[in-house]
């Protein structure tokens, strides 16, 4: 079978592929959190904080109390995929699978589309660490929420512990004592946790004494809901082990420039050009985190 790469990928229909492999992580995937795409430079996040509004009554109107309007920015930096790879492995294992060697349901049924695919999951992976634990100053990473939140004194903090089975109750009944009474209850209120608290959590909750609906250590279905004292829990796989966040949806962003035209993909043949037989695979793209309000979040680190 003669495969020939004869496209390149390139402007509106580049985004499909960034779309695909920004919006595939966990916490985007299954949202966790509020997305706002299409980020041109940077976008402005209000915040309204009030206080005293509510004074005694009199005949004559009296401003009372005070309304402070801030602002957060989230602006999302600039990143690029650069690979050359010889073309033949990939040929072989696309060939092989198109004749049904292969356990995909559903194959891409152009090859580039399967190099793309390849690569993409790749940056998905990336993006999903770095919404929770990016730091800027390494190389293609973003500032994520928990560097964010660890240089911000209005978050609320919670020194962390290590995460075991014998005591992931008692270190998360931790993180809701330190919820604020105004958050409590709100509908989006959700405790993001790391893969390492969820797996104690599961298994003590198996271990208590024959178990949820007497199941024991088999109640819990890989994937469904967890909850804890009625807040959901949110498997967060791009944070660090013994790291939450008790926060609302509605207050956490991901920001991505993906509908504009400074996403790019780009698959090069180079065969025609330099007789080689590689294939250059490009990608331009955008990301970042911000939230709204530092005083209605609660950091377990």
């Amino acid at each position: 079978m003669a495969v020939n790469i004869t496209s390149t990928y390139a402007g509106e229909f580049a985004g499909e592929y960034i779309s695909a492999a920004l919006l595939s992580g966990n916490t985007i995937a299954n949202g966790g959190i509020e997305v706002k795409p299409n980020i041109k430079y940077k976008e402005v996040i209000k915040k309204v904080a009030t206080s005293g509004l509510v004074v005694d009554a009199t005949c004559d109107f009296t401003s009372a109390g005070s309304v402070t309007l801030t602002e957060r920015i989230i602006q999302p930096e600039y990143f690029q995929v650069n690979q050359e790879m010889c073309l033949t492995p990939f040929q072989s294992d696309w060939e092989a699978a198109q004749m049904g060697y292969s356990a995909f349901d559903q194959l891409p049924p152009k090859f580039s589309d399967f190099i793309i695919g390849q690569f993409a999951s790749e940056v998905a992976a990336k993006t999903e660490s770095n919404i929770w634990s990016g730091v800027n100053a390494n190389a293609g990473e973003f500032d994520g929420f928990t560097t964010l939140m660890t240089a911000d004194a209005d978050v609320i903090d919670v020194v962390a512990g290590a995460v075991v089975v014998g005591n992931v109750v008692t270190e998360m009944q931790k993180i809701v004592d330190a919820i604020p009474a105004t958050l409590f209850g709100k509908e989006d209120l959700h405790i993001y946790v790391s893969q390492n608290i969820a797996k104690a959590y599961v298994g003590a909750m198996g271990a208590l004494g024959s178990g949820i609906d007497n199941r024991g250590a088999l109640w819990y279905q890989n994937g469904a809901p967890l909850s804890f004292g009625g807040i959901p829990l949110f498997v967060a796989n791009g944070l660090a082990n013994n790291t939450a966040v008790a926060a609302e949806k509605s207050n956490l962003y991901f920001g991505t420039s993906l509908l504009s035209d400074q996403n790019e993909v780009k698959l090069l043949d180079m065969r025609d050009l330099d007789g080689s037989q590689n294939v250059r695979l490009i990608m331009r793209f955008a990301a970042a985190v911000q939230y709204g309000i530092g005083s209605d979040i609660v950091l377990y680190s």
